[in-house]
């Protein structure tokens, strides 16, 4: 179950390569604005780059929806940057982001319905059978979800003041620096959550095997 249960929480949530592409856009904007603070520049490459990710997975026909995601995270940063004059305005969609999905996770959380739980809930192939016939795994997703919440609100607690306080290029180091730990410690906490609940309710294979019930019946 330990595997499985990390090849696809990794899966879900991009893996080492969405990791990548969620991490370059943003450490080329701030490096190219700190040699010659060139907006324009730090914002034409930032894009540049991640539509060539898209590109190579669209050439390659690999999942697109994480390195689009991030295409659409870094064109909002660069019209906010471009309207404004505001260099550090290239990151506030993206805190925006956080800070909204960090409310979703808890307010879900508190609703009995985990984001969790509707995001992983395909992957482990049980929908939302942990709603109301897996009770251990809706714990679990709940936990995981608390834990996504308060994680991404600490990180919102630490970006918000330096976009107010803080110049570019301090609050584009200390982004890039945040983007990585936040999330591994998240799927970490996910996985321990997941691995002391009770294994996943296979949903399609049920439906798999009703259907060759009626078919039994049919002929028989």
């Amino acid at each position: 179950m330990k595997t499985v249960t990390e090849a696809a929480l990794f899966e879900a949530f991009g893996g080492v390569r969405g990791m990548v592409e969620t991490v370059l856009p943003g450490l080329l904007f701030v490096s190219i604005y700190t040699v010659n603070k060139d907006l324009h520049l730090s914002a034409i490459a930032a894009l540049g780059v991640a539509l060539v990710m898209v590109v190579v997975r669209l050439v390659r026909k690999d999942t697109v929806k994480h390195a689009f995601s991030g295409v659409f995270g870094v064109a909002f940063g660069v019209v906010f940057a471009m309207m404004t004059g505001n260099a550090k305005d290239f990151y506030l969609p993206g805190m925006l982001y956080t800070l909204g999905l960090a409310l979703a996770y808890i307010i879900t959380a508190i609703a009995g319905v985990p984001l969790i739980g509707l995001i992983l809930g395909p992957v482990f192939k049980e929908n939302l059978s942990w709603r109301t016939r897996n009770p251990g795994r809706k714990k679990a997703y709940t936990k995981a979800s608390w834990a996504w919440g308060l994680i991404l609100l600490a990180k919102c607690a630490i970006l918000f003041p330096l976009y107010w306080w803080a110049d570019t290029t301090q609050l584009g180091w200390v982004l890039v620096a945040l983007k990585i730990p936040p999330f591994l410690l998240a799927v970490y906490l996910t996985w321990v959550f997941l691995a002391k609940a009770p294994p996943p309710i296979d949903v399609f294979a049920e439906m798999g095997a009703e259907e060759e019930r009626r078919k039994a019946e049919q002929t028989g």
